[in-house]
């Protein structure tokens, strides 16, 4: 049956000649055909060999978007071996408590992450070898129970084992059925868990290419981290799959620079970089009276192909996931010729669930189940908002090790509950309406969904972002009352006094700035039901804390508030 392990074997036999990868190094772009890739991955399997690693031995990978990270992980997949994706920025803590649930082995590292490994590895009880990039290991050695290497030299010397049918590649062959990656959640509501994905679940997921066309001669540009499952997934296995290139950003700072570089025709992005990307592409638009004047006639497309060759000149499809997408933004960056399409999932799904299909895009919806998937609302309320629920060839075989955590998020049925709240039309398209654990119910049993107060909120002009959370007061057990934490946009208040004569006169103070955000949520609030509207507002000038998908940590914050900080009641409430 297919697998990972059978993707790489039939791109290397029928595309060995092609360029797979583009990274830039030392200030040049430098190519990896399908057929180097294989050859590092054999090479790969050799090391772990070496390594005394088994099938079903957990090796974890920990460095940034780089070719390495490609070849490294297929080496440990192709041979039944489980890999460990650990995101290169998490605190020591969070390293520490993957590389103990998973129990992993081993550890593939670039050069960055090994301050960190080396302050931690004593306390890794399973923890036997520590392979480096970079050349930050001079001598191979050990240090105490675990031997450390260097990547490069452990490559060179196990070339020639790397062939053959002896070699440990061809001794090991991954099955539909094994564990291809453990996968930790990124953790908005808790410490993380291990989702167990196999080859079959993410290869279940290639059905996605019957909602939108990949093309031979396509270049994807990797921009998000492969260690979280949707850059992972369609910013590598698509590609794999379809046999066509994928260019590694050098950094976020860098996209535009290197996406005239390398003519990327596909992008995959979080809301907050789309949005971004368009807010810059829009501001030099509103210096140009031509384009402004091509605009308001309806012809944005005209205009489109001005910015698509900024970028590049071939840009016609973005992806967007992750977290919940402005449609207007989405809309926008259709009317200049870019397809626009939302996807919905989570780790636990491989990650994609649903997806809008490039020929009937609904710019409110996140998309409709994939082929061969199920979506559905259970147990739906008036409005017809309820869980959204999955069942299909995608959905995780389970927590690693967490058999409790594991039935908690699967019915009798086998559905698993993903926490999300939503909508679905008669066509089968949902629409996600909040979180369900976030979800607030007042003191008169009304459901307020914190995500339809936020999007009003963060449209006010001096906001950069809010969370809105229920909180008690003092002695109330029952009900919520509804709050809010917004961060003022400091650089765009300065960047309106700098343009205007308030420029003269003395900066704004704090107390001022925190005025001012409150006036606008209050009247922002006008187009919501009073019993929505926040009752305790409260104004941070710090980024909230966020995940590595760039979704705010909401476990961290609270406002459970003594009762003389309470916010005065507004009319309504």
């Amino acid at each position: 049956m297919p697998t990972i392990r059978t993707l790489l074997i039939d791109a290397a036999a029928k595309s060995g000649d092609d360029v797979f990868v583009r990274a830039k190094s030392d200030h040049e772009w430098k190519s990896l055909t399908f057929g180097d890739i294989y050859s590092l991955a054999r090479r790969t399997a050799a090391v772990l060999s070496r390594l005394g690693v088994k099938k079903g031995d957990r090796v974890a990978l920990m460095m940034e978007n780089r070719p390495e990270w490609m070849s490294t992980y297929l080496g440990i997949v192709s041979c039944g071996v489980t890999a460990v994706p650990i995101d290169a920025k998490l605190q020591p803590h969070e390293v520490s408590h993957i590389l103990r649930d998973s129990e992993a082995v081993a550890i593939f590292g670039s050069g960055r992450t090994w301050t960190l490994l080396h302050d931690i590895m004593g306390t890794m009880r399973f923890l036997r070898s520590v392979v480096l990039f970079d050349g930050v290991v001079a001598v191979d050695r050990k240090d105490g129970s675990i031997r450390i290497y260097d990547a490069d030299r452990a490559l060179e010397s196990a070339a020639d084992g790397a062939d053959g049918p002896e070699s440990y590649f061809e001794r090991n062959v991954a099955d539909e059925s094994d564990v291809a990656s453990i996968i930790y959640t990124s953790g908005t509501t808790g410490r993380s868990k291990g989702a167990m994905l196999t080859h079959a679940n993410f290869l279940a997921q290639l059905s996605a290419l019957e909602y939108f066309t990949v093309r031979k001669d396509d270049n994807f540009l990797l921009v998000l981290p492969l260690h979280h499952a949707f850059a992972f997934t369609a910013n590598f296995l698509v590609p794999l799959a379809a046999r066509c290139e994928v260019s590694i950003v050098e950094n976020l700072r860098t996209i535009p620079e290197n996406m005239k570089e390398t003519s990327p025709t596909v992008l995959l992005a979080v809301p907050l970089l789309a949005e971004k990307m368009l807010a810059s592409i829009m501001k030099k638009v509103g210096k140009s009276a031509a384009a402004r004047t091509l605009m308001s006639l309806g012809l944005s497309r005209v205009v489109g192909r001005r910015i698509i060759a900024q970028l590049g000149g071939r840009l016609r499809i973005l992806i967007v996931g992750g977290a919940a997408a402005d449609p207007d933004v989405l809309r926008q960056w259709s009317r200049f010729g870019v397809k626009s399409l939302q996807g919905y999932g989570l780790t636990e799904t491989a990650p994609i669930s649903a997806l809008s299909p490039q020929d009937d895009i609904r710019f409110d919806s996140v998309g409709k189940a994939l082929p061969g998937h199920e979506l559905r609302i259970a147990d739906p309320n008036s409005d017809g908002v309820g869980e959204i629920e999955v069942r299909g060839p995608s959905v995780m075989k389970g927590y690693f090790r967490n058999e409790a955590a594991t039935a908690e998020c699967f019915d009798a049925d086998g559905w698993f509950m993903t926490g999300d709240l939503g909508t679905m039309d008669s066509d089968g398209f949902v629409t996600i309406t909040g979180r369900k654990k976030s979800l607030i119910v007042n003191r008169e049993g009304k459901n307020i969904y914190p995500e339809e107060v936020e999007i009003a909120i963060n449209a006010c002009p001096h906001i950069l972002e809010s969370i809105v959370l229920g909180y008690h007061m003092p002695g109330e057990k029952k009900g919520e009352h509804v709050g809010a934490i917004v961060v003022a946009d400091l650089d765009k208040i300065a960047e309106e006094r700098n343009k205007s004569d308030a420029a003269s006169a003395s900066p704004m103070s704090d107390d001022e700035i925190r005025a001012m955000c409150v006036r606008e949520v209050r009247a922002a609030m006008k187009q919501l039901s009073a019993y929505k509207h926040p009752r305790r507002i409260q104004v941070r000038f710090d980024p909230l804390r966020k995940t590595n998908t760039l979704k705010i940590r909401r476990y961290l914050y609270s406002l459970d508030v003594p009762a003389e900080d309470e916010a005065p009641p507004q009319p309504g409430n």
